[in-house]
C-alpha cells in the first residue's frame, strides 16, 4: 500500500494557531491539506517563539500544506470559500472567533449547508456551555483538567507540566474524533459537526481521571477512590544521580525485582519475598532507595543503562531536549529531518509520529509562503461506499483481534469498541495484562473496567501449536490485530506482519512500543516512566524555583493515552486506505517519538538556541497561585502586557512588578485569601486566562464538564456502585455514544466466540480448555 493512506481525503483548514496541528495530522498522512489563510497572512506565522522572524510552531504545524489566499472583504473569494467547503471532505476551523466567522459562516452552518461535510470546530472549551468564553493555555487546561493536581512534591506548590503537551494532545484528540466520523461519512453518507472542546479532550487524553492508570499506581489504588490530596507517589519511579547526570528506574515485576535484588549484591534487608510485590517495595522505598543511590553514584548514565539491560532491570538515562534530538537512535530511525525554518536558520526538527511498513511518514515539505498555491483541489473528493444515512457508530461489523497491554495497548481497543468495533481482547494465562493488578479484595481493578468495557474476552496460548492455529483462523476474518509488545515478540510467536498478511491481504497491523521498531534504543524495556526520561520530558517537568535535580513527572501517564490515539488514528488510516487499495498496512508508533512531537515546538526553539540562532521567545508568565482553603491553587497566564494590565485593575493596582519571583509574590498575597474559582471567575470576565486547580472530584461537578455532558455513569456488576467514564471522544450528532458493556474476566467469553467464530462444538471447545489451549473464566462462556 501507498504510505499516503489518506490521498483521496480533501481537508479544508480555515483555522489557527488552535487547529493547525490537527491538519498537519490529516497531511502526514497523506491528505491534500488547503490552508486559507487571508492577504496578510494567518496570525499564526508571527507567533512566538520564532526564529529569524519566523514562528517555529507555525513552521512545523503547517508543514505538508499548501497555502492559498482568500479575502473575506471580497464577495467573489467569499463564494469561493462556499465553493471550497462544499467540495472538502473535512473542514478544519479554530479560535474564538473562527476563521469561517470571517466568511459569513460557521462549522454548523457548513456542516448543515453540505449533509456530506465533517465541520470540526476546535475552540478551548466548545462553543456552548457557561465557559464557552473563557480562554485556555496550556497552564489553565492542565489545572482543569487535573493534570496540574497530580504533578509536583507532596507539598507547596503544584508543578505545571511542560507548555505544549496540553495544545498537542488536543490536537491528537481532535484528529481522531473528525476521522472517525469521516469514516462513518463513508459507510453511510452522513456527515458530522463536531463542537470539540481543547480543555475536555485534555480532559479525555492527557491524563484521564476516570480512565486507564498505570500498571504501579493499579497495584497501589483502591477502587472508586477520589484523592482530594497531592502527589503521594512520586517515588514510585525514583530518578537517582549518577556520575554525569541522572537515571530512573522502574521495577514493576518480581521478575524485574530480582535483577535488581541481585545488581545490589543481594543484601539481607531485602530479601524477603514480600518484595517481589510493588506495594511492599514502595513501603519500603525510603530505605531501598538509599541502597541503590549509592549504587549508581559513582558510574555514568551509559554504563548504568548498559548495565541494567544486561540484568532486565527498566532504566533510562535523563536526557535534555537537545541530548534526546542528538541522540544516534533518533537519526538512525529517520525520526528527525533537518529543516530551514527560516532562511539560513537550519535546525532538527522531529518528522512526525507515522511509521507505515516501516517508513516515516510525516514532514516532506516545509510550510508555503502565504498564497503560494491556487484556491483549488489537487485531488479527487473520496465517495461514500453507501449511501443508506444509517446512524450507528462508525466501526459497527468492523472486527480487532487485541494483544495488546496495560495503558498504551489497552486504551487503543477501547478507543475502537466505544465507537462500534467488536474487539476481542486475547488473553494469556501465563502473562496476565499488568492492568489485571488489584489490591487485596478486589477482583477487578478500576483501570480494567474503565480500559476494556465493551470488548469481549477471549483465553488463548498463543505459544501452543493449537492456539496458534486458532489465532489463525480469526485473523483470516479480522479487519486488524493490535499489539504493544517489545519488538519482535509477536514474530517470534510466528504470526510477524509477513505472516498475517499471508493469512489475510487486508489484515492491518497496528503496534506500539516504547523506542519504536529499529534502531539502537529498539531493544530496551521501556515504560512511560522511561520514555519521559529518555526524551527530556522529564527534564521539563520541573519548576525554576524546585532544587536541582527535582523532577515531577512520575504520576503522570503520559505519553500513554495520546500514543494510543496517535496509534488510532494511524490504523483507521490504513483501514480507510485498504478499502480504497485492497491491501492492508502495518504501522508501528514509537512512544518515544510521539512524546517528542508533543514537544516539538520546545525542542527546535533548543535546537536552535544549540545552533546559536536567534530565538525570540514568548514573553508570557504561566504560574500558579496560592488561593483560600487547604491546598487550594490557581493558574494565571499573562500572555501580554496588555494582560498584566488587565490583572493589575483586577487587583486594584496601577502596576505589576517586572520581576517575575516579585509578581509571584504580588498575585500570591491577593489570591491567598480568595476561591480559587472566583479567581479564575473574575479574571477570565476580564479577558484573562485563568482557572481553579481541579482535582478529580472537582471535574465531576465542573460546570462546563456537566453542561456538555463529557461524562455518562458505567455500571459492572463487579462493582458496588457506578462509575464516571467518558461518553464519547467528543460530542458527535449523528453518531451514538459509547455502549458501556461491562469489562470482561479473562476468557469470559472463550466459549461463546469458539461457537459463534470458529464454530466449534461444545466437545471440541472442552477439549481445548482441558488442555489448556484456551481458558475461561470460572467456568463462564
Amino acid at each position: 500500500m501507498s504510505n499516503r493512506l489518506l490521498e483521496t481525503l480533501r481537508v479544508l483548514d480555515v483555522g489557527g494557531a488552535e487547529s493547525d496541528a490537527v491538519s498537519r495530522l490529516f497531511a502526514d498522512l497523506g491528505a491534500d491539506v488547503l490552508k486559507i489563510e487571508p492577504p496578510a497572512g494567518s496570525p499564526a506565522r508571527r507567533g512566538l517563539p520564532s526564529v529569524a522572524g519566523a514562528s517555529i510552531a507555525f513552521a512545523l504545524n503547517n508543514a505538508n500544506k499548501r497555502s492559498a489566499v482568500l479575502d473575506p472583504d471580497s464577495a467573489g473569494d467569499r463564494d469561493r470559500f462556499i465553493e471550497l467547503a462544499g467540495a472538502a471532505d473535512i473542514m478544519v476551523d479554530g479560535g474564538n472567533p473562527a476563521g469561517a466567522a470571517a466568511f459569513g459562516t460557521s462549522c454548523a452552518a457548513l456542516a448543515d449547508q453540505f449533509a456530506h461535510l465533517v465541520a470540526l470546530s476546535v475552540t478551548d472549551f466548545g462553543t456552548t456551555g457557561p465557559h464557552a468564553s473563557w480562554r485556555a493555555t496550556d497552564p489553565v487546561l492542565y489545572a482543569m483538567s487535573t493534570a496540574l493536581s497530580r504533578t509536583g512534591p507532596t507539598a507547596g506548590t503544584p508543578v505545571l507540566p511542560p507548555v505544549g503537551v496540553a495544545s498537542a494532545t488536543a490536537a491528537v484528540q481532535a484528529t481522531w474524533a473528525a476521522l472517525a466520523a469521516y469514516y462513518h461519512r463513508l459507510r453511510c453518507g452522513a456527515g458530522e459537526y463536531i463542537d470539540l472542546s481543547r480543555f475536555e479532550a485534555v480532559v479525555q487524553g492527557l491524563d484521564p481521571p476516570f480512565g486507564s492508570e498505570g500498571q504501579a499506581a493499579v497495584g497501589l489504588k483502591r477502587s472508586g477512590e477520589l484523592w482530594r490530596g497531592r502527589p503521594r507517589n512520586q517515588q514510585i519511579y525514583p530518578i537517582f544521580r549518577c556520575k554525569n547526570g541522572y537515571v530512573r528506574i522502574c521495577l514493576l515485576s518480581a521478575r524485574q525485582w530480582r535483577g535488581m535484588f541481585a545488581w545490589l549484591g543481594e543484601p539481607e534487608q531485602f530479601a524477603d519475598p514480600k518484595f517481589d510485590s510493588i506495594a511492599a517495595r514502595y513501603a519500603a522505598s525510603r530505605e531501598l532507595n538509599v541502597a541503590i543511590a549509592d549504587l549508581v553514584a559513582a558510574h555514568t548514565m551509559d554504563d548504568l543503562v548498559a548495565e541494567g539491560q544486561r540484568r532486565g532491570v527498566p532504566i533510562a538515562a535523563v536526557l535534555t531536549p537537545a541530548e534526546t534530538l542528538s541522540s544516534h537512535h533518533f537519526r538512525a530511525v529517520g525520526a528527525l529531518a533537518d529543516v530551514e525554518v527560516a532562511a539560513g536558520a537550519g535546525v532538527p526538527v522531529p518528522v512526525g509520529p507515522f511509521v507505515v511498513d516501516g517508513e516515516h511518514v510525516g514532514y516532506a515539505r516545509p510550510a508555503r509562503s502565504v498564497g503560494a498555491d491556487d484556491a483549488a483541489w489537487a485531488t479527487r473528493r473520496s465517495v461514500a461506499s453507501s449511501a443508506s444515512g444509517t446512524a450507528g457508530r462508525p466501526f459497527d461489523g468492523m472486527r480487532i483481534l487485541d494483544l495488546g497491554v496495560i495503558v498504551a495497548g489497552g486504551e487503543l481497543g477501547r478507543l475502537f469498541a466505544d465507537l462500534g468495533a467488536e474487539v476481542i481482547k486475547i488473553e494469556s494465562a501465563a502473562y496476565p495484562d499488568g492492568l489485571r493488578q488489584t489490591p487485596p479484595g478486589q477482583v477487578m481493578s478500576r483501570s480494567w473496567a474503565l480500559t476494556h468495557r465493551n470488548e469481549y474476552g477471549l483465553g488463548l496460548d498463543l505459544r501452543h501449536p493449537s492456539g496458534a492455529e486458532i489465532f489463525e483462523k480469526l485473523v483470516a476474518r479480522a479487519d486488524a490485530v493490535f499489539a504493544n509488545f517489545k519488538p519482535g515478540t509477536l514474530a517470534s510467536l510466528g504470526f510477524s506482519y509477513e505472516r498475517l498478511r499471508a493469512l489475510n491481504p487486508r489484515i492491518v497491523l497496528a503496534e506500539s512500543s516504547a523506542f519504536g521498531a529499529t534502531g539502537p534504543w529498539s531493544e530496551r524495556m521501556g515504560y512511560g516512566p522511561l520514555v519521559r526520561a529518555t526524551t527530556g520530558v522529564t527534564w521539563l517537568w520541573t519548576s525554576e524555583d524546585a532544587p536541582e535535580g527535582s523532577f515531577y513527572d512520575a504520576t503522570t501517564i503520559f505519553p500513554d493515552h495520546v500514543s494510543a490515539r496517535i496509534t488510532a488514528i494511524a490504523t483507521l488510516a490504513a483501514v480507510i486506505g485498504r478499502d480504497h487499495t485492497g491491501t492492508g498496512a502495518h504501522v508501528h508508533i514509537s512512544q518515544a517519538e510521539a512524546a517528542v512531537n508533543q514537544l516539538a515546538t520546545a525542542y527546535v526553539a533548543e535546537a536552535a538556541r544549540a545552533a546559536r540562532l536567534l530565538v525570540a521567545d514568548h514573553p508570557a508568565v504561566h504560574a500558579v497561585y496560592p488561593c483560600d482553603g487547604d491546598d487550594e491553587w490557581c493558574v494565571i497566564s499573562l500572555r501580554s502586557d496588555a494582560d498584566r494590565v488587565g490583572l493589575a485593575a483586577a487587583m486594584g493596582r496601577d502596576t505589576l512588578p517586572r520581576n517575575r519571583a516579585e509578581l509571584i509574590a504580588a498575585v500570591s498575597e491577593w489570591t491567598s485569601s480568595r476561591d480559587k474559582t472566583a479567581v479564575a471567575e473574575a479574571l477570565q470576565h476580564a479577558g484573562l486566562p485563568a482557572a481553579p486547580m481541579n482535582r478529580a472530584v472537582d471535574v465531576l461537578t465542573d460546570p462546563q464538564i456537566t453542561f456538555r455532558k463529557v461524562f455518562s455513569e458505567m455500571t459492572h456488576p463487579l462493582f458496588d456502585a457506578p462509575m464516571p467514564t467518558e461518553t464519547g471522544p467528543a460530542p458527535y450528532l449523528h453518531i451514538a455514544p459509547a455502549e458501556l458493556r461491562p469489562a470482561p474476566m479473562p476468557g469470559e467469553h472463550t466459549r461463546e466466540i469458539c461457537q459463534k467464530l470458529l464454530a466449534l462444538d461444545a466437545d471440541e471447545t472442552e477439549r481445548l480448555i482441558a488442555e489448556g489451549v484456551l481458558f475461561t473464566h470460572q467456568g463462564r462462556s
